[in-house]
C-alpha cells in the first residue's frame, strides 16, 4: 500500500494507524520506526495500551525521512535540522497568512468609513474629521519645532 492512496478526506494529524501499517505505508521495517521515535524524528501519538498509532502527517514525515536519507544521501542529524526548519517555515506562514487577513480586514474597514482629514488650527489644536462631516477635536496639541 502506498501512502498516495490514503484517503484525502482524513484528518492529517489523526493518529490511527498502528506501527505495523505505518511501516507498510512508509515502506520501511517496524523496528525503524522505533528508532525514528526514540530520536525525536516521529513521535507518534500512543493508544491507551502503550502502542505507538501514526497519523498520515506522521507517515509522510518517515517518508521525506526516508527519501533525504536514500535519495540525498542526508544523515539524520541533517533530517532533524531540516524537519525543524520545515516545522519553523510551516509556523511563520500560518502566522504571516493571520496578519494578512488582519491588514485586509483593517484596509476594508478604513475603506467602509471614508478618508481621514486632519487640520491644525492657529494655536497648535489639531481636528480630525472625514470628507462631508465635521471635523472633531483631538486633545494632541502640536507644538511648532523648536517650541515644547
Amino acid at each position: 500500500m502506498s501512502a498516495d492512496r490514503l484517503p484525502q478526506l482524513m484528518d492529517a494529524d489523526t493518529p490511527i494507524f498502528s506501527i505495523s501499517v505505518a511501516a507498510d505505508l512508509a515502506d520501511m521495517h517496524p523496528q525503524t520506526l522505533r528508532t525514528y521515535d526514540r530520536l525525536g524524528l516521529v513521535v507518534p501519538s500512543r493508544a491507551k495500551g502503550g502502542g505507538r498509532r501514526y497519523s498520515p502527517r506522521d507517515v509522510h514525515r518517515l517518508r521525506l525521512i526516508q527519501r533525504l536519507s536514500q535519495d540525498e544521501g542526508v544523515n539524520l542529524n541533517g533530517i532533524r535540522r531540516i524537519i525543524a526548519l520545515q516545522t519553523e517555515l510551516e509556523a511563520a506562514r500560518r502566522r504571516i497568512d493571520e496578519l494578512t487577513e488582519l491588514a485586509r480586514s483593517l484596509t476594508e474597514s478604513r475603506e467602509q468609513r471614508g478618508p481621514r482629514v486632519f487640520s491644525a488650527g492657529t494655536t497648535g489644536y489639531v481636528s480630525q474629521g472625514r470628507m462631508g462631516r465635521q471635523p472633531r477635536a483631538l486633545t494632541a496639541r502640536i507644538s511648532p519645532p523648536g517650541v515644547a
